[in-house]
């Protein structure tokens, strides 16, 4: 985009605001309409425009606004910050000159390196190849990554059942009083009665269906083993109780997490991910992606990612993050890392402040970038690795923009930077615009 270019911008959030700067301080005009109708932006394109960019919240709004710019002067470079994949390939097909991501693909990438990787500006998926961008000599450079391989403890420890409370917990703990009472009872009847091991099994089966010991007193038996299999047949009552609600609560439940196998809750070197919003399931495919184990929990039981979660085999458990219980079943404490990815940045510093106190060494990553909150907590005291979406976003929009392919964008220090086809690139955030 040459100098002097006249860029019209949509949108009313942060990242818009940025960018509105980032394109004037480029010496490019900017004509920002923050919540325009079709008049506003009709009389934005009475003249010609040279670019377009939309950053708005919402991906019926964008494809409006996308749609009508491209009605209005069909060959203008259009921007668009879209979230569901399906309709940004729709939208790119029906609009070629149209360039689309979303704030959650660009901010991934950075996050999943602050979770992950002591050094690495961003941690990305390319053609299935894990990649770091690394900062070698003040520029930032693609190399191949290999993940840490779990060990086989780890592998092992997803196929035993491990409780993490509500409909988790009670499913253990009927299936695992069962299975005690089971094998109490098979020992029983072949030490006490001298039954053969197949007897025995079907006597213990009759027993764990609260039937009883098959003709028990014809055997003679004696009369502590009657006490003994009489306590066990209560018991099996109260464990069979429990095992059906927690099954039950298991399948009307909205979690995504299983008992056992990839989609349960690993145990350690993971990283627990505080939101399923944008940014939180964006961040969760991508760990999946590059093969580190990850837990997402999520306070909203109707969540409208959930449905993505699960078709991604990512475990979610509901609950709030910033509650030390929630965050102590997610097993935090022999985790990697937590990002807290919430909307609401007050909300991830809360989350933060309570991961710390559980476990005061773990890495700890939050979301900003709607809020000046995070920015004046974090001068008082480090309480973590700061992702700025929309500083992100910025940069990445600014950079396609200007004609630039972008890979992928990343903050380092109070620098954000860009790598692109055309190189790296890095600079400072200007004072937003007052738009």
């Amino acid at each position: 985009m040459a100098t002097q270019s006249r860029v019209v911008l949509i949108g009313d959030l942060e990242a818009t605001r940025l960018l509105c700067a980032l394109l004037t301080a480029d010496g490019a005009q900017t004509i920002h309409l923050p919540s325009p109708d079709e008049a506003s932006v009709r009389a934005a394109f009475a003249q010609h425009v040279d670019g377009v960019a939309v950053v708005v919240r919402g991906d019926v709004a964008a494809l409006r606004y996308t749609l009508l710019a491209a009605h209005l002067q069909q060959a203008v470079p259009i921007v668009v910050t879209v979230f569901d994949r399906t309709i940004a390939r729709q939208l790119t097909s029906v609009v070629p000159n149209c360039t689309v991501t979303s704030p959650a693909d660009v901010a991934a990438p950075a996050v999943v390196a602050a979770c992950i990787h002591p050094t690495a500006l961003a941690i990305l998926d390319v053609g299935g190849v894990p990649t770091a961008v690394l900062n070698e000599e003040g520029t930032a450079a693609a190399r191949r990554w290999d993940p840490p391989q779990p060990s086989s403890l780890d592998r092992l420890s997803r196929w035993v059942p491990h409780r993490h409370g509500g409909a988790a917990g009670l499913l253990v703990t009927g299936l695992v009083g069962l299975v005690a009472i089971i094998a109490t009872e098979w020992l029983l009847a072949v030490v006490v009665l001298h039954e053969g091991v197949l007897e025995a099994f079907y006597t213990t089966t009759r027993l764990a269906a609260t039937v009883g010991p098959a003709d028990a007193t014809a055997h003679g038996a004696p009369g502590h083993y009657l006490v003994i299999s009489a306590l066990l047949m209560l018991m099996g009552i109260g464990f069979t109780g429990a095992l059906v609600a927690g099954l039950v609560e298991w399948i009307v439940s909205a979690r995504t997490a299983a008992l056992v196998g990839p989609r349960s809750v690993p145990r350690r070197h993971h990283v627990v991910v505080a939101g399923l919003g944008q940014v939180g399931l964006r961040v969760g495919q991508l760990l999946h992606d590059v093969h580190v184990p990850c837990v997402i929990v999520e306070r909203a039981a109707g969540a409208p990612n959930l449905p993505q979660a699960r078709s991604s085999r990512l475990p979610v458990v509901i609950g709030d993050a910033a509650d030390l219980l929630v965050l102590e079943r997610v097993g935090l404490g022999r985790a990697r890392a937590i990002a807290a990815l919430a909307s609401d940045d007050l909300d991830n510093v809360a989350v933060v402040i309570s991961a710390l106190a559980i476990a005061p060494e773990v890495r700890t990553v939050l979301r900003s970038g709607e809020d000046p909150a995070v920015e004046e907590t974090t001068s008082l005291f480090r309480i973590g690795r700061v992702a700025d979406v929309s500083a992100l976003t910025a940069a990445w929009v600014c950079a396609s923009i200007r004609g630039e392919s972008p890979v992928v964008a990343y903050a380092d220090a109070r620098l954000v930077g860009v790598l692109s086809d055309s190189g790296d690139s890095r600079r400072e955030i200007p004072p937003r615009c007052r738009c």
